[in-house]
Formats: C-alpha cells, sequence, structure tokens
C-alpha cells in the first residue's frame, strides 16, 4: 500500500535529524583534531627552537626561528578558520538539531488525536450496528457528539502536519546552503594562508635550493657516517 504523505516526510525527518547530529559531531571532532594538529607543530617547533644546536650554530638557529614563527602564524590562521567554522556551521547545526524535539513532539500529539478518534468512532459504529431503540439513539446521538470535537482536533492536527512537515523538510537546502558555502570560504582562505606561510618559510630555510631526492642522497650519506661510527656499531 502507498505510504501516506505524513509518514513519508516523518521518515525523511528522522533521517535528516540523524544526520545533522552526525554532521554536528563530526564537524566538532574535525575542528579539535584541526586544532591539536596547529598546536602539537608549534610545541615541535619550540622544542627544535630551545634545542642546544640552536646556540652553536647561527644558520640552524635562523632556521628554527623561522619555523617557529611561521607555525605560530599558522596556529592563529587555523583558530581563526576554527572560531568562522563554529559560528558559521557548527552552531547552526546546533540551532537546527534543537527543532527536532518540537517537531516530534506535534506528530506525538497527531498521534494521540487519531486514537483517540479512533476509539470514538468504533463507539458510533457499535451503536449503529445495534437495534434502533430510544436509549440506543440517546447513546448514539451522545457518542456523535463527543466525536465531533475529537474529529476536528484530529484533522486541525493532521492538517498542520501535512502543511508544516514538507515546508520543513524542504527548506533544509536553503538553511545549510550558506553554512557550507561559509565552511568552503574559511578553508580557502586557510589554506591561501598556509600555502603563502609555507612559500615564504621553503625560501627563509632552503638556501641550497636541493631536491627531495638530493636532500635524501645527503641524509643517508651523514647516516652511513654515524652507522660507521664504532659506538653504534652493531653488534
Amino acid at each position: 500500500s502507498p505510504v501516506s504523505p505524513i509518514l513519508h516526510f516523518l521518515n525523511c525527518c528522522n533521517k535528516l535529524e540523524e544526520q545533522t547530529k552526525k554532521l554536528h559531531k563530526d564537524m566538532k571532532k574535525s575542528t579539535e583534531a584541526d586544532l591539536a594538529m596547529s598546536k602539537a607543530a608549534v610545541k615541535i617547533s619550540g622544542d627544535l627552537l630551545s634545542n642546544p644546536l640552536c646556540e652553536q650554530d647561527l644558520a640552524f638557529l635562523e632556521s628554527m626561528t623561522a619555523l617557529d614563527t611561521a607555525m605560530k602564524r599558522m596556529d592563529a590562521f587555523n583558530q581563526e578558520k576554527v572560531n568562522q567554522i563554529q559560528k558559521t556551521v557548527i552552531d547552526p547545526l546546533k540551532k537546527y538539531s534543537s527543532v527536532f524535539p518540537s517537531l516530534n513532539m506535534a506528530v506525538k500529539r497527531r498521534e494521540q488525536a487519531l486514537q483517540d478518534y479512533k476509539r470514538l468512532q468504533s463507539k458510533v459504529e457499535k451503536y449503529e450496528e445495534k437495534e434502533k431503540t430510544g436509549p440506543i439513539m440517546v447513546k448514539l446521538h451522545q457518542a456523535r457528539e463527543e466525536l465531533k470535537p475529537v474529529r476536528e482536533d484530529f484533522e486541525a492536527k493532521n492538517n498542520q502536519l501535512l502543511d508544516e512537515l514538507p515546508k520543513f523538510y524542504n527548506s533544509r537546502i536553503d538553511y545549510f546552503q550558506p553554512s557550507f558555502e561559509a565552511l568552503i570560504r574559511a578553508q580557502v582562505a586557510y589554506f591561501t594562508e598556509t600555502h603563502n606561510i609555507f612559500t615564504e618559510l621553503t625560501d627563509q630555510i632552503d638556501q641550497g635550493a636541493l631536491t627531495d631526492e638530493q636532500r635524501k642522497q645527503e641524509n643517508e650519506a651523514k647516516l652511513n657516517e654515524l652507522r660507521a661510527l664504532s659506538i653504534v656499531a652493531d653488534d
């Protein structure tokens, strides 16, 4: 049998509620991980800057100072990005989620009204099937009078949901689109700044302009020199 419009949109709204809560949770975890990443980068650059080698080698000190400055700048832009995402994505998701309890309550009230309507309708039908004696006709009249406001209450609640459930569900794109656009803008701004920071950093510390392959070979050569020392030789 075909699904009623109310049941169809109710199923859609239940899925929407589930997805909204999941997205809210995932966005929070994502921004927390982002902040942890940039804080860890600042910690590493700070540790390198306090390395005793910085006191002995001026070139190393300059490189580590440049790295530390770059990591702090990246962390500041990352914090800005996370604040922007909090305001434009996470908070609106939370506010949207807060609407569902009221919607679910309206559905429960309609369900209760339907049960009351069915119960009294069944009572009317029971008297209609009986022999039409005086007392039965009185009871039938009373049952019909009792049914009338209950039916009207159910129809009002039912019509309200028929009207508002589709409107609520169909408004989701208009509500979320600005948030997702703001998310993209925040990410683009952050990665643009990060690209600029690391481009400047590379210009500052990459004096030798070696390729990755040349750097790898240089590191391997130095590692082999260390391995040749008797104190690190394999037993």
